[in-house]
Formats: C-alpha cells, sequence, structure tokens
C-alpha cells in the first residue's frame, strides 16, 4: 500500500474513490509549514537561511501522515500542479524526514484534473518533487516576508496610522490610488452632437448622426457649445437630403478563447459581481468535486482529446454547421504566462449546467466555465455591417446610419463575453435604403455631453490590468484585491474599488520614499526573474542577493526622515486630493474659518491624520481627509433640519470625522449636544431622522422585570450596549442599538451576567493565533469593552475597532503597545543576528520593544 497527500478531504475523498483499498489518501490541509511570523525567519547574512515551523493546526495532520507510513512504504505527493502545490508536497517531505527512513519512496504526481482517467494517468508516471519550482517558491516567499518585516516598521514609525506593506500589494494599491488621482485631477469637456430622425420614401425611419458639417469632417469638439449645435441643426433644416451611398460588408466575429484564471476572475465580476476570492472558491469547489480542470492557470490550450470532445458535443447539439472545419488552437499573449497548464474547462464536455447537481455561485460558476469552452471550439459568427451616407446636394452637410445584421449566430449562439464599460454598438438593423432616394427629415435633436473621468477599477478590470502589467501570478490575484480591502487602504463600493485615505497615504509615502519598489516595470521584471528561477535558469539565492542589497540601502536612508518632512512630501503629492480649486478662484490652502493661515496635513494623536490649520491654536479648524469632495467654505458643515424644538441639526468634520450636532455652541450651551457617526455610517447619504436617532441616545428600553432599573441602550467608547445600572453589555451590531427590546437586552445583559465573578473564565470572542513568543493571542469581552489578551497583557480594543474584525497584526501591535507602557509581557530573545537596515540604533528601550514586538505583525504582509 502507499500513502497519498492531497491538500484537502474533498479532493482526498474524490481520488479515493478512484485509486480503491490499495491507497491511504490524507489531506495535508494546506501548508504544513510556514516562516514564524517573528524577525530572523530568513536571515541574509546567513546565505538567506529560512527557519520552517509546523504550524500548530497542522501537527496532528503530520503526525497522521507519519503514522500511516509506519505500515506502508511509499508517500505519493499528490498536491497542486503548480508551484505552490510543489511547494506544499516539499514541505511534507520536509516535515516528514524522521518518518521517510530507509526503505521509505517519495514520489511526486501531478493531474490537471480529479478523474479516473487523468489520476489513473499521474500514478502510472511518478517524479520528484521539481526542485527548480521549490526554489522559485523559496524565493517568492523570501521576498514576501523580507519586504513585510523591513519596510512595515518604516510605515509604523514614519507614518502613524499605517498598518503594513507587501510586495506585490502596495504597488496593485498604487494602481487604484493613481486612477483615483486622475480621477479628481479630471476636467470635464462640453461637446455636441446631431440626430436626425430620417424617413425612406416608404416611411420606415431610421437614424443617422451629423458628420459633415460646411463640407469639413466634424471632430470630437468641433461642435463646442449649444449655439453652434444650433447653427448645425438650421444648416440641416434648411438643405434637402438624399441618400449618397449605402454600403454593405461582411464581418466576422471569432470565439473567445476558453477562460484561464484571470478571464475566469473577471468574466465572474462582469456577469455576477463575484469577487475574485468568491470565485476561486466556487472554483476549488468544483474542481475538487472533479468537474472543472485546475482552476489556477495562466493556459488557455486544451488537450486534444478535450477539443474532439467539444466538437462531437457541439454538432450533437447544435448540428454540423457550428462546428468549424478544424479544431480552434489558442496561444496566450499575457506577459509572463506562467509554463504551466491547460485551460480551466469541464472534465465531462456532456454534462451541460442543467444536469450538474450543485447549487448556487458553483451552479453559475459551471455554467459560465462550460459555456464559453462550447463556444470556443464553435464556428464564427457572420455579420453584415451597413453604412449609410445622407448628404445634402452641395456636399455642406453629410449625416452617417450604421447597422448590424446577424446573418449566422455561430458561438453567439451559447455565449458573448460582458463588458466593463459601455461602448457604443454598430447600431440596430437599418430598413432598405436605397442610393440616391430621398430622405424625409422628421426630427433633428441636437444632444449636449461631457467627456468621463477614466472609470474606477473593479476588480476584474484591476485584474486585467495587473495581468497587462505582468504584476502577480492567477494564483496571488484574489489574495492581493482581498488583502487591501481587509487592510481598509481600499473599500468596494458598487463593485468599484475606491480608495482609503490610508492607503492614498501609504501610496504617497512608498511613492516618494520606495518609489522603485512601487514601480510597475520593477515589480514585472521580478517576477520575471521568479520564472527565470523555475525554468532553472536563474540562481535563487542571486536573485534575492541583489534584491536585498539595494533594498536595505533604501531602508537606510530613511532613518533619519522625521515625521514632519514625511508629512510634508505627502501633502505635495496629494495635494490635488486635499486642496481642490475653489468655486470661487480663491486660494484652496488658506483657512476657510481664520482666512490667514494655510491648510496643511497633520497627524493626530490616535493615529492617522487630519487637515488643520497652520495657525493652531489661535484657529482650530481641521477636517478629515476624506471630506474634501463635499467641503464648503463654512469647513464641511451641512444643516441637516430641524429637531422639533427649532433646534438646527447638522453635520459637521472633526479632526477625528464626522459627527452631529445639535444647536450651535453659546455662552449658556459652550458644548452643545454631539454624537459621532459610528463605523459603517455614510456622512454623504446621512439624513436628518438618523442624526435625531444618534442624538437622542442613550434609548430608554423600559424597567428590568426583576427590579424596575431602567434599561438603556446606546452607544459608547467601545460601541453599541445596553445597559442596566452599572451593567454594561456590548451589542453585536450598531443597528440594533435603536431596535433592541427587552427580551433580547434581557438575555444580552444575563450572557454577560454569567461570565462574571464566581463563574468559569470567559470565553474568549475570537482566537487570532499565537504570539511570536508563545501564548495564544484572544479578542475578549471585558467589563469596560472589548480587548485583547496575551498572557498577563491585555491592550483595550480603540474605539473604531471592531472586535469582530480586529486581525493578527493589529492585536500584535496593541500588545506590544501596553507591554511597553507597563513593562509587561515576556521578554523576547534578541535575533541572532541583526540585518544590515536596521542598525540604528533605537532611541529608548521601550521605543525598541515596541517595534520588535511589532515587527512581528508584518509576517503576513507579503
Amino acid at each position: 500500500m502507499a500513502v497519498v497527500v492531497v491538500e484537502s478531504p474533498a479532493k482526498a475523498k474524490t481520488i479515493n474513490k478512484y485509486l480503491g483499498s490499495d491507497y491511504t489518501v490524507l489531506a495535508s490541509y494546506g501548508h504544513v509549514r510556514d516562516l514564524p511570523p517573528k524577525d530572523g525567519s530568513v536571515d541574509p547574512d546567513e546565505g538567506f537561511d529560512m527557519k520552517w515551523e509546523v504550524a500548530s493546526d497542522s501537527r496532528k495532520h503530520v503526525r497522521a501522515i507519519a503514522e500511516a507510513l509506519k505500515s506502508d512504504d511509499t508517500l505519493i505527493l499528490a498536491t497542486d500542479p503548480d508551484r505552490e502545490g510543489e511547494a506544499i508536497s516539499w514541505h511534507l517531505k520536509e516535515a516528514l524526514a524522521s518518518s521517510l527512513k530507509k526503505g521509505k519512496t517519495v514520489r511526486r504526481v501531478t493531474f490537471n484534473a480529479i478523474t479516473k482517467a487523468a489520476v489513473t494517468e499521474a500514478m502510472a508516471k511518478p517524479r520528484d518533487v521539481d526542485g527548480a519550482l521549490v526554489e522559485a517558491y523559496l524565493a517568492r516567499r523570501a521576498l514576501d516576508y523580507l519586504v513585510g518585516f523591513n519596510l512595515s516598521p518604516v510605515l509604523w514609525r514614519k507614518l502613524p496610522g499605517a498598518k503594513s506593506a507587501g510586495r506585490v500589494q502596495s504597488v496593485c494599491l498604487r494602481l487604484i490610488v493613481e486612477r483615483e488621482l486622475e480621477i479628481e485631477a479630471f476636467k470635464a469637456r462640453e461637446y455636441w452632437t446631431v440626430t436626425a430622425t430620417l424617413a425612406t420614401p416608404r416611411g420606415q425611419e431610421f437614424q443617422a448622426r451629423l458628420t459633415v458639417l460646411g463640407g469639413k469632417k466634424l471632430d470630437k469638439f468641433d461642435l463646442a457649445n449649444e449655439t453652434a449645435a444650433e447653427l448645425a441643426v438650421q444648416a440641416i433644416t434648411s438643405r434637402d437630403l438624399t441618400v449618397k451611398s449605402v454600403e454593405a460588408k461582411p464581418a466576422s466575429r471569432n470565439p473567445y478563447a476558453p477562460f484561464m484564471t484571470s478571464t475566469l476572475q473577471q468574466e465572474a465580476s462582469r456577469k455576477f459581481g463575484m469577487g475574485a476570492k468568491a470565485t476561486m472558491a466556487a472554483a476549488q469547489r468544483l474542481y475538487e468535486a472533479g468537474h472543472i480542470t485546475y482552476m489556477r492557470t495562466d493556459g488557455i490550450d486544451m488537450a486534444p482529446e478535450a477539443v474532439m470532445a467539444a466538437r462531437d458535443e457541439i454538432k450533437r447539439r447544435f448540428g454540423a454547421d457550428y462546428v468549424p472545419d478544424s479544431p480552434r488552437m489558442y496561444k496566450n499573449k499575457a506577459k509572463n504566462a506562467q509554463e504551466a497548464h491547460e485551460c480551466i474547462r469541464p472534465t465531462d464536455m456532456g454534462l451541460s449546467p442543467d444536469k450538474l447537481k450543485v447549487e448556487g455561485e458553483q451552479r453559475k460558476l459551471y455554467d459560465l466555465i462550460w459555456k464559453r469552452t462550447i463556444a470556443s471550439q464553435m464556428a464564427a459568427a457572420r455579420l453584415e455591417r451597413t453604412t449609410v451616407d445622407v448628404a445634402s446636394q452641395d456636399g455642406e452637410v453629410v449625416l452617417r446610419a450604421t447597422g448590424q445584421v446577424v446573418k449566422f449566430d455561430g458561438f453567439l449562439k451559447v455565449y458573448d463575453e460582458g463588458r466593463d464599460e459601455e461602448g457604443d454598438e454598430d447600431g440596430a438593423r437599418l430598413p432598405q435604403i436605397m442610393e440616391g432616394e430621398k430622405a424625409d427629415k422628421r426630427t433633428i435633436a441636437p444632444e449636449q455631453h461631457f467627456t468621463q473621468p477614466p472609470p474606477r477599477y473593479t476588480e476584474a478590470t484591476l485584474v486585467k490590468r495587473m495581468e497587462e502589467l505582468g504584476i502577480g501570478r492567477p494564483s496571488t490575484y484574489a489574495s492581493i484585491v482581498t488583502t487591501i480591502q481587509d487592510r481598509d487602504y481600499v473599500r468596494k463600493d458598487k463593485n468599484r474599488l475606491i480608495p482609503e485615505d490610508k492607503g492614498r497615504l501609504v501610496t504617497a509615502f512608498l511613492t516618494n520614499f520606495f518609489r522603485r519598489y512601487v514601480e510597475y516595470d520593477f515589480t514585472a521584471d521580478l517576477e520575471n526573474e521568479l520564472d527565470e528561477i523555475s525554468a532553472g535558469d536563474r540562481d535563487y539565492k542571486e536573485v534575492l542577493a541583489r534584491f536585498w542589497r539595494d533594498f536595505t540601502a533604501a531602508i537606510a536612508e530613511t532613518a533619519d526622515l522625521r515625521i514632519g518632512e514625511v508629512l510634508e512630501k505627502i501633502d505635495e503629492f496629494l495635494a490635488p486630493h486635499l486642496y481642490p480649486p475653489r468655486a470661487d478662484g480663491s486660494d484652496p490652502r488658506v483657512c476657510p474659518t481664520c482666512g490667514e493661515g494655510r491648510l496643511n496635513l497633520k497627524t493626530a494623536r490616535s493615529g492617522g491624520a487630519f487637515i488643520g490649520c497652520s495657525n493652531y491654536p489661535n484657529c482650530r479648524y481641521t477636517r478629515a481627509l476624506s471630506a474634501v469632495n463635499g467641503e464648503t467654505e463654512a469647513g464641511g458643515d451641512r444643516v441637516l433640519g430641524e429637531d422639533v424644538n427649532g433646534e438646527p441639526v447638522s453635520l459637521r468634520i472633526g479632526r477625528f470625522g464626522p459627527y452631529v450636532q445639535r444647536g450651535e455652541a453659546t455662552e449658556e450651551t459652550p458644548k452643545p449636544p454631539r454624537a459621532s457617526l459610528p463605523k459603517g455610517w455614510s456622512a454623504e447619504t446621512l439624513d436628518l431622522e438618523r442624526a435625531l436617532m444618534l442624538l437622542d441616545l442613550p434609548r430608554p428600553i423600559g424597567p428590568h422585570p426583576e427590579d424596575g432599573e431602567l434599561v438603556e441602550a446606546g452607544i459608547g467608547r467601545y460601541g453599541p450596549y445596553v445597559k442596566h445600572g452599572k451593567v454594561y453589555a456590548n451589542l453585536p451590531d450598531v443597528e440594533e442599538v435603536f431596535t433592541v427590546g427587552m427580551n433580547r437586552a434581557v438575555e444580552v445583559l444575563a450572557q454577560k451576567a454569567s461570565r462574571g465573578r464566581g463563574s468559569s473564565a470567559p470565553a474568549p470572542l475570537r482566537e487570532l493565533g499565537d504570539h511570536p513568543d508563545g501564548g495564544a493571542i484572544q479578542v475578549m469581552s471585558g467589563r469596560y469593552g472589548p480587548y485583547v489578551k496575551w498572557e498577563k497583557v491585555n491592550a483595550t480594543l480603540p474605539k473604531e475597532m471592531v472586535p469582530e474584525a480586529v486581525t493578527f497584526d493589529e492585536a500584535l501591535a496593541l500588545i506590544a503597545e501596553k507591554a511597553a507602557k507597563k513593562g509587561g509581557g515576556r521578554k523576547k530573545a534578541a535575533p541572532k543576528k541583526a540585518a544590515t537596515a536596521r542598525k540604528a540604533p533605537a532611541k529608548k528601550s521601550s521605543a525598541k520593544a515596541t517595534t520588535t514586538k511589532k515587527k512581528a505583525g508584518a509576517a503576513k504582509a507579503g
């Protein structure tokens, strides 16, 4: 017997059906080893030695495989057929080294689809683990680690409020931020078009657009205003029109290539609004169930037997006319296409979507893959495109009508690709129009237009752009896009990616002080080098050494940077966004409150940044970075209405973000009622009703059924809560504050009481993982709000941090900060050797401790 190891239990279950009782099929549950998230896991001074450890949740899976090997002499590594799969196989071999003693055999097999034929064929052709692919993985992992662990601490020290940086994610973020800057700098330009509704002598109407005026072909902006458009209308009205020419040209449209990873993600986004992560999760399940081929691929080639099966299915379903004379062959045009695999296609062409027993996103995705695959081998669509020119006798005016007729639908019978942006089509079908006949004028309509800014990226267009630039790889696109959203650098609104202030600040910092490392060409060239390593044409340690030499020099150059200098550079870089032109033409940098001070970027004590007046403290004008588009001369204030007593209720922008206020400050009431907007509430859409709901908090729910004492709901420093006497209990959702009734309130308070004195240790809200120095990190619910706990260190969560969303990195930073203040927590051993970029001595021991512990948070920054 032999032990076969795959990544997932679903895959193991499917393969076990094909291999039978002669094999023991086990799952590794993904990677079993990784670099510990602490300093020194990659040592550049020791030939980039990498210190791996088996993850705590993977130990039981490694033990299970080791136990099986006691009675079996052969280990077959059947992980995915890509670099990541090769790396998992290598890690398994290394982790099981003590179990693979003399007499044991280790072999590697790969299959592109989990079908009986593919698995059986692969088992008959075992090989060794591919060393070149493993070295390419090691180089990529080391690069990501070195960038994360060395660049992220620079961000923390020089840019308050920043989280971390990654080698590829930071470049992806730059794409989104620069697109937003283009949109903000865009100035719309007016232009007009003139369209006439004409009729043939037989009374059939068609539309034509003015293309020639005064004997000259019109350019886009020739009709620049309404006056010019009206003159054009008069020129058409005053002339008789005749059909000058009718030209019909045959045309054809060929089908699209079958899917690879990036095009599947793009099309799922266009047609279903699915994010890259959701798309890959659904595709993974389809692959593991044996329905489709491997879903992480740059290839668009299709196996000959699959091509023939597709052609047979097309003929059976649609007839011989829909099958081209010869099979279609596709060649990848993507930059840096990996050497790897076949396209993404169904494993059985006869298994149409209506026969597949899956639901939801899997069904939609399979339907997409099946149709695209079948269509890729179908005959071209045959069209007829007609162009009609209608002109005046003197040639001063010419109008053009276009139309299209589908003569044979071909592949369009099955599938047509979605579009990222709406564009001009060839027009509708035209009536019969004869050259030389009169064209009667029915209506002539001028229409105003304005040029549009470039559109924001969707996940689909972002993946497409990254692919064009050669940034990242199919297996990384989903995680890259997800990571920048999880870090709150980017938000998704109506499927469009919009940079947050944090994302703008990080991009501005990296562009000014680490420009080379966020250059598109530099990142793409590095991907090329990694490809050369995987092909065995380049030494991976030589690539790492050259990168490290230049990278450490760049970090060293930032050692003496002052925060003020950093803010000055970022202020200059983001000036078009921070200080847009004012309607009255005045200097956008002049303070709107005092009229004398200059606006500039400042840092808040709580971290992050805001815009403030240079006349502080005499002038206390402030506003948030994100308030610029809605700013008025009054500093961004907006009156929402009046309450029942006639008091004005306004939305205002402060240094810590938007808030609502009832009334104005007076001598009698120097501090009128105010309430900050909770996380997730948009200042742009806030109305009077919602503002009054906030200002009326805390909301009385009623007397407690046991003692009659009032129970209230409100929003405090640590989030939404219900209160009974001196007992506070957190609510999971802000919206519940306005709707919670007595039964629910009593239940939440009782749950809080059950975790109080005299009970067993309270259960954590979340487990985040192990601290780099050992010991679990947990999110807890405390008497004074949520906090993160590690051993004896308890760090309260900031007001804006939601316990359900706090990340491992954020928890580490909070713990390190609290430990430094109280001198608590376990002391960390000094690293074996200090890397070149970190030789500058720390100013204070407490700061050094904070930085050391914070570096642990960068482990996942790559």
